[in-house]
């Protein structure tokens, strides 16, 4: 048997976490996370960007070889090959998340559908590239799925919409089942979550009855998402599929309790972080205990949940690397978790987001948005870096 976790895990070995960054690389990541850390990206940031994109002026560059760089593969798939081989050298896995949003256009829609099924082409045969994943909003009208989730009657306009919706959908889901590519839908609000949970199942339906390909993501931070895994798992036996989990904490807290408040109904986010970390951690042993039955993706830059998963893997004697089984990180965050774990033989991946830097603009703003407003999490990161810069005499 394996050594336990405790004794092989160290999250605080900077020299595993970073030994696949230069010492320039290192630099600027310190530069990056201190201007992060004193809100400069959060609340300067976005406005300033935006300013300098609409008069033309060249921020384009110093947004790609700063921020960009930091937490974005490239603006192609192509781009990305230096990211995906520099993560393969450390044995982590590259997730290649194409992360254009807040389209509404039926030909933007289709061709998110056609460069969603491109990454699962280039993940065909490339164990660098182990799982992929989409948003359904890069492929549907969010409007239309708002309307679905309200129960409201869809005009014949809009059913014909949310057809193709749909066909897109297991389009990209079928080409995953060929390729043999595990993809995941990522979660998104609440009041369009409904819609794309019974899309997902639908998937699962169809392409996890011989293996496991589709993944769902349930948002913990959500008081109601342990108990619907669960249920969904009891379909799963029932329909003799095996169900696709991939759990995280959550994105959307601030916009989801302001539009609760606004709106005048129940907050659907847990009452404190405890609660959140408690069903978090709750789904992790639940995954285990059926770990034949459900694949999972454990989601997560918190230590305590990544020792939690470790040390139940160990105790009920499950190989570290099981197919059912992956940590995942995002990209340019945790590279103490994400290389720690992969060193000590998990499956591990980082998402790499890419696409046009003006069209990403949104998703690093909330990276840094979400590095701030996370306890600690820039604290972290900065400590970390300063630990591997003295260690390397910098």
């Amino acid at each position: 048997m394996e050594l336990s976790p405790r004794k092989r895990l160290n999250f605080d070995n900077t020299e595993i976490a970073f030994r696949n960054k230069s010492n320039s690389d290192l630099n600027s990541a310190y530069w990056l996370f201190k201007a992060i850390g004193s809100n400069f990206l959060t609340k300067v940031g976005p406005p300033v960007t935006n300013f300098f994109l609409r008069t033309g002026l060249p921020i384009k560059s110093i947004i790609k070889a700063t921020i960009f760089k930091q937490f974005c593969g490239g603006e192609t798939i192509a781009e990305c090959k230096h990211t995906i081989e520099q993560l393969s050298l450390g044995r982590v896995g590259t997730i290649l998340d194409y992360s254009v949003e807040g389209e509404e256009e039926e030909e933007v829609f289709d061709f998110t559908c056609e460069e969603i099924i491109r990454t699962i082409e280039r993940a065909e045969g490339d164990p660098r590239i182990p799982i992929t994943v989409f948003k359904i909003t890069g492929i549907g009208r969010f409007a239309l799925l708002e309307k679905l989730d309200a129960r409201q009657a869809l005009n014949d306009t809009e059913t014909a919409e949310f057809e193709r919706v749909r066909q897109r959908c297991e389009k990209i889901c079928r080409r995953a089942y060929e390729k043999n590519v595990p993809i995941m839908i990522d979660a998104e609000e609440t009041w369009i979550q409904k819609t794309i949970d019974e899309l997902a199942l639908d998937m699962m339906r169809l392409f996890n009855r011989e293996k496991l390909l589709v993944y769902n993501t349930y948002q913990m931070y959500r008081h109601d998402k342990l108990a619907d895994m669960k249920a969904d798992h009891l379909i799963a036996k029932e329909s003799g599929f095996i169900l696709g989990v991939k759990m995280v904490r959550g994105a959307y807290m601030e916009k989801e309790r302001k539009r609760a408040e606004e709106m005048g109904y129940p907050s659907p986010i847990q009452p404190d972080k405890a609660s959140s970390d408690r069903d978090y951690n709750e789904s992790l042993r639940y995954c285990v205990a059926n770990i034949n039955e459900v694949g999972f993706v454990c989601g997560t830059h918190n230590e305590e949940s990544c020792r939690i998963l470790a040390n139940l893997l160990d105790e009920q004697q499950i190989k570290h690397n099981h197919p059912h089984v992956y940590f995942a990180q995002l990209l340019g965050m945790s590279d103490n978790l994400s290389f720690n774990l992969s060193d000590a033989d998990y499956n591990v991946a980082k998402y790499v987001p890419y696409g046009p830097v003006k069209a990403v603009l949104p998703y690093l703003f909330r990276r840094a948005q979400e590095n701030t407003s996370v306890a600690g999490q820039t604290g972290r990161e900065l400590s970390l870096i300063e630990k591997e810069k003295k260690r390397r005499k910098l």
